[in-house]
């Protein structure tokens, strides 16, 4: 499978950006999705998470309220809308496929998703 991750960019604190996930090469409708991100000398961590109908989503508190995960098994893509963004919301983000086919739970540990896109760069300025 291959993740193509794009949306990233710079934009001024309390606004919007929507981040795109294009999947191929695998059964992109069978697998929970999820975004991570890692910011400059930070570990990477849980953003959201989705399942592989749609119908279940996570977030980890910092983003809850403010970003939205969704997906289009149509066209294999999966989107984080983010509004409200903060300077502390800048890092490269990443998109990825869990590794179970038809999981629906929460997961937010890097080692349960098996494949990962290049990552895209948000930046937040003050």
């Amino acid at each position: 499978v291959q993740l193509q991750a794009s949306g990233g960019g710079l934009v001024q604190a309390g606004g919007s950006l929507r981040l795109s996930c294009a999947a191929s090469g695998r059964t992109f409708s069978s697998y929970a999705m999820g975004w991570f991100r890692q910011a400059p000398g930070k570990e990477r961590e849980f953003v959201s998470s989705i399942s592989w109908t749609g119908g279940s989503t996570y977030y980890a508190d910092s983003v809850k309220g403010r970003f939205t995960i969704s997906r289009d098994n149509a066209k294999n893509t999966m989107y984080l809308q983010m509004n409200s963004l903060k300077p502390e919301d800048t890092a490269v983000y990443y998109c990825a496929t869990h590794n179970l086919p038809k999981f629906r739970g929460r997961s937010t540990t890097g080692d349960d998703y098996g494949h990962w896109g290049q990552g895209t760069l948000v930046t937040v300025s003050s």
